[in-house]
């Protein structure tokens, strides 16, 4: 059942205190990324990766408690095929791998086929954290042209500004959580890019249209009632997105935990900074550029 609302709050009325809190939560956000830093995964740190396939079926619980046994805890299995199995661990050692080899044999008591046993070292995830980062400053430059052309400057910084805002915040949960960074928290980061852009734009259209017949509106009560007038497909789109990703987040297992919590993450702080940054900017420079009523300056 969707939800239907025929609202007139005034979200712009608070948006001076959401950008203080705003700037408290980034703010929060650098410091503990500049001091405790971030998990990086086995793709970014480096590590150890098996492909076995055991004799006989075993689950992946099974493996678990064998390598949190012989101290490699925080391994990502995940298996392919009934006896296949992927096995990454943290660890740059090379002696390491005859351990999580011998132990798994004599703990679970099954034998296996390697089928691949790899190192990946920390030169080779520097580069993928280079590549990730590019990737994202990318796709920001590339919304920002866009945004550009089919609306205004000043629309398209606040809509980077605003994907910023959830970029930074995102990384300091993950930095206060100490949630592993791993390649499917990057496709989570660029998922949440492209969630948060759609967002925005939704409210900026209704903009753009209501900005066609003004009727000497204040271009802040524009804005408010532009919001209202899209509050209930806001809210239904994030209501849809967002349990099923909790439901992928609780029950979905390690393998795809980063890539859920960065979404869970992104559906929130992106709601918001839709609104509350992307919205606030808009709205405090057309007020110093153009005046407070869009009938002056136009």
């Amino acid at each position: 059942m969707f939800i239907k609302l025929k609202s007139n709050f005034n979200f712009m009325k608070y948006r001076k205190i959401a950008l203080g809190l705003s700037l408290c939560l980034i703010i929060s956000s650098l410091l503990l990324l500049a001091t405790r830093g971030l998990n990086f995964g086995i793709d970014f740190a480096g590590g150890m990766l098996f492909q076995l396939e055991f004799d006989s079926p075993l689950s992946v619980s099974e493996i678990r408690a064998s390598l949190d046994e012989a101290g490699f805890g925080g391994a990502v299995i995940q298996p392919y095929s009934d006896r296949g199995v992927l096995i990454r661990v943290k660890s740059d050692r090379e002696g390491d791998q005859k351990k999580v080899l011998d132990s798994l044999r004599g703990s679970t008591g099954k034998d296996f086929r390697v089928l691949r046993a790899e190192m990946v070292g920390p030169v080779v995830g520097s580069q993928l954290r280079k590549s990730a980062a590019l990737a994202t400053v990318f796709a920001l430059l590339a919304m920002l042209a866009y945004i550009t052309i089919r609306f205004r400057l000043r629309f398209a910084v606040g809509a980077v500004i605003a994907l910023v805002h959830d970029v930074i915040i995102t990384l300091g949960i993950f930095s206060l959580t100490f949630q592993e960074i791993s390649m499917p928290f990057i496709a989570g980061m660029l998922t949440l890019v492209g969630y948060s852009i759609n967002d925005t734009i939704v409210v900026f259209d209704r903009v753009r249209e209501n900005l066609k017949n003004p009727k000497g509106m204040a271009f802040v009560d524009l804005f408010n009632s532009s919001i209202n007038q899209v509050l209930s497909r806001t809210i239904n789109t994030s209501l849809t997105t967002f349990f099923p990703v909790l439901a992928l987040f609780l029950w979905g297992g390690k393998a795809i935990s980063d890539f859920s919590m960065a979404l869970l993450v992104g559906i929130v702080v992106g709601t918001y900074s839709s609104i509350y940054i992307a919205g606030t900017v808009v709205v405090e420079w057309n007020m110093r550029s153009r005046g407070k009523t869009l009938s002056q300056g136009r």
